[in-house]
């Protein structure tokens, strides 16, 4: 007896909804083995699905960055780049764990681009974006945030993300503060900058280049406790 030709179609249908959905291009953590590719596809997600790492090239030019941004955004929103003072001009990156367990970041000749500046070495090495948005170089083994070996969190762009912090980090050195980007579509660093300033009491101040733009004074522990303009004609600086 034959099958009518309904049955077989709705049986095909069956068939492809049952199939098990090949998997996406997310990853959710970069070792040796596994690097992330420039390959217009694949990109490094948080756990929390928030926030994404990947390649991107903002505006017409045909320079390449390794980024931070809102995954769920309509608009993709860059709050953290890589690098930002070196753009590769190929789409052929590759952001990798290398032998000696530092981040980096190399071209298709395997020349390098980018490196995180990491306070030590592990066994067992993986690059893990946090739900938090920070992007964090940790023993696979360890998950206690004090023996990050390097993290995004530490060498802030331009976006302030909650659970950041600006100034001194006492511990390891870098002093973590703002910069602007030059243009909307280049990430480099541009004329403002916020920092956190050590006096007695520290100040929050913004730079205009070398010259102080505005000043939010002192912090009391709890608090700024007040604010005074250096110049009249203050502006909030974005990305356009």
């Amino acid at each position: 007896m034959a099958i009518p030709p309904c049955v077989l179609l709705l049986t095909n249908l069956l068939t492809i909804f049952l199939l098990p959905v090949a998997s996406s291009s997310d990853i959710n953590i970069i070792t040796q083995s596994q690097p992330l590719v420039d390959d217009g596809r694949t990109t490094l997600v948080s756990d929390n699905g928030k926030y994404e790492v990947g390649f991107f090239g903002p505006g017409s030019r045909p320079h390449r960055y390794i980024g931070i941004w809102f995954k769920s955004k309509t608009v993709r929103t860059v709050v953290w780049v890589a690098n930002r003072e070196n753009p590769m001009k190929h789409s052929s990156g590759k952001f990798i764990i290398n032998k000696e367990g530092n981040l980096v970041l190399v071209n298709n000749n395997d020349t390098l681009v980018w490196l995180a500046n990491s306070t030590g070495k592990a066994s067992s090495p993986i690059v893990q974006l946090l739900g938090s948005g920070n992007l964090v170089l940790r023993d696979e083994k360890d998950q206690n945030p004090e023996n990050y070996m390097w993290q995004s969190f530490d060498y802030p762009s331009d976006t302030l993300l909650p659970g950041m912090k600006v100034g001194w980090n006492l511990r390891t050195g870098p002093n973590r503060y703002l910069t602007a980007w030059k243009n909307w579509d280049d990430p480099s660093a541009g004329d403002f900058r916020s920092e956190l300033m050590l006096h007695n009491l520290p100040e929050k101040v913004f730079w205009q280049g070398l010259t102080e733009y505005y000043r939010i004074s002192p912090w009391n522990g709890v608090s700024f406790s007040g604010s005074s303009a250096v110049n009249s004609n203050i502006a909030l600086v974005s990305k356009g």
